[in-house]
């Protein structure tokens, strides 16, 4: 018994050496995956895009802005002139936060008490905030990498050394105000869930025509490539916006997900991003001999989409190589679009970038798979 195990054992050695295909993923996957996201994964949030609204103007608020860019968790990378239009930069997802530094902020300053023993002296427990930051709260790490600059020394601003200080910044978390993490896994849950079915349904739709005999009949027809492609693609869009029902009914009932946006700019991103997921899955079919093969390159795009798309750990805390990786992933750009309508109220005209990226990655992914496949027996 043992020497006809051994034999089949032999047999599926050698037949796995032959499919250079499989054995290459076999390799490539740990290696590449474990080398990315070893570089990649990065819980500690810093540099993150923020805007500054500065109505004192002097040189103690400047020596503020200063000390707080030189703790490198924030890039200040826009100047506001009024609250409006830093709440608006922040529900369109162009800034993280605002630090709103308030006309009074000199006199706020000389009152703020510098020690934790200052403070008991004067018989108060709680200090008056010299100023302020306005947070997107729908990001839990985000907010907490915030919280971290509330009490942060004031050397560089008094000019005299500070050794034990004051919270000096009130921190206001919109949309997330009690900032529960399924506020913002949830709307993720949806650009996750539909990467894993929507590529996993057409990555093996040619492939399955080939393994099935099938081949031989679409060579027989006057079907055209393109149409082809178009009719693999169509079906599973339905399939695609039940599922988004699902989760979003689902996460609204049970966990009391708020829906903020409008159905309509949440359905067009839906579209979008499930024509480009179901593209991606055809072009994975086109290459594919097997539906192994397509499996496992399924596979080597679902673990990137879900652990470098901001999903689970912050886009602005990867590496810039990572960023741009994670830039040519549809769930990223969904992801954003997902939580900014969900969570921000935003508008599909606000997240433009996004938008039209998903729709260039559609078109040329169609284009691919048409080229690609051939109405040929191999």
């Amino acid at each position: 018994m043992w020497l006809r195990v051994f034999a089949i054992l032999i047999k599926e050695l050698r037949q796995l050496s032959r499919d250079r295909m499989t054995f290459g993923m076999i390799v490539m996957i740990p290696l590449v995956q474990l080398m990315l996201f070893g570089y990649a994964i990065n819980t500690d949030a810093r540099h993150l895009p923020a805007g500054v609204l500065d109505l004192s103007a002097t040189s103690e608020s400047r020596a503020m802005v200063q000390a707080v860019s030189a703790t490198q968790v924030v890039d200040f990378v826009a100047v506001y002139h009024s609250v409006p239009e830093a709440e608006a930069a922040i529900t369109a997802g162009k800034v993280k936060a605002v630090l709103v530094l308030p006309a009074d902020f000199g006199e706020r300053l000389a009152r703020h008490p510098q020690s934790q023993r200052e403070l008991h002296a004067s018989g108060s427990y709680f200090a008056a905030p010299v100023g302020q930051w306005l947070v997107d709260g729908s990001d839990t790490v985000v907010a907490s990498a915030i919280r971290s600059l509330r009490a942060m020394p004031l050397a560089e601003v008094l000019g005299r050394p500070v050794t034990d200080t004051v919270p000096s910044l009130e921190v206001v978390n919109y949309f997330n105000p009690e900032q529960r993490t399924v506020v913002n896994i949830v709307p993720g849950l949806l650009g996750v869930i539909l990467t894993m079915t929507m590529v996993l349904f057409t990555s093996a739709a040619i492939v399955r025509e080939r393994e099935q005999g099938n081949m031989e009949f679409l060579i027989t027809t006057p079907v055209r490539p393109l149409e082809l492609m178009l009719g693999k693609i169509l079906p599973y869009v339905l399939v695609g916006f039940i599922q988004v029902g699902i989760i979003l009914g689902a996460g609204h009932l049970i966990f009391k997900v708020p829906v903020r946006g409008g159905l309509d700019s949440l359905a067009l991103a839906a579209m979008l991003f499930i024509l480009a997921s179901l593209t991606l899955g055809l072009v994975i079919s086109t290459i594919a001999r097997t539906q192994l093969q397509a499996m496992q390159m399924t596979v080597f795009i679902l673990l990137p989409s879900i652990l470098l798309s901001g999903f689970m750990f912050p886009y602005e805390a990867m590496p810039v190589p990572a960023q741009w990786i994670a830039e040519a992933l549809p769930a990223t750009h969904f992801m954003r679009m997902s939580r900014a309508i969900i969570l921000r109220d935003a508008e599909v005209m606000q997240l433009g970038f996004d938008a039209l990226w998903l729709i260039g990655f559609s078109v040329v992914g169609i284009i691919i798979a048409t080229l690609k496949f051939s109405k040929r027996l191999d």
